[in-house]
């Protein structure tokens, strides 16, 4: 008897799995975003692998790319919704951009916050 169920901080997800399409790493290099231009949107995520709790605001949310099995530390996020699918044990959902890194806080949060050399991005 039991369940698996995986509680998380993080929501890391790839553009198949409803990524922000908007969000380039290469633009964002040159020319900056800001959640302040995303305010009013709410993103969807679909079929993350397995049955997962995200925090629900107030309290954030880490929002990573995930780009070939290597993580991109974008920002934070409050999770608005989540639906877990229990016969293909998938979790999807919405969520909102409450802070975009910067370039230069994107090179540190991975070393900060996660520290595992196979998941660096940058």
């Amino acid at each position: 008897m039991g369940s698996f169920i995986e509680i998380n901080d993080t929501l890391q997800i790839t553009k198949e799995q409803g990524f922000p399409k908007e969000l380039e790493y290469e633009k964002h290099k040159f020319q900056p975003y800001t959640a302040e231009e995303f305010k009013n949107v709410v993103f969807e995520f679909f079929n993350k692998p397995n049955i997962r709790i995200y925090h629900r605001p107030p309290v954030r949310n880490f929002l990573v790319e995930n780009i070939n099995d290597k993580w991109l530390y974008w920002g934070l996020v409050h999770i608005l919704e989540i639906n877990h699918d229990y016969v293909k044990g998938v979790t999807s959902g919405k969520y909102k951009i409450i802070y975009i890194n910067t370039p230069d806080e994107m090179k540190h949060t991975h070393n900060i916050i996660d520290r595992n050399s196979d998941t660096k991005y940058i």
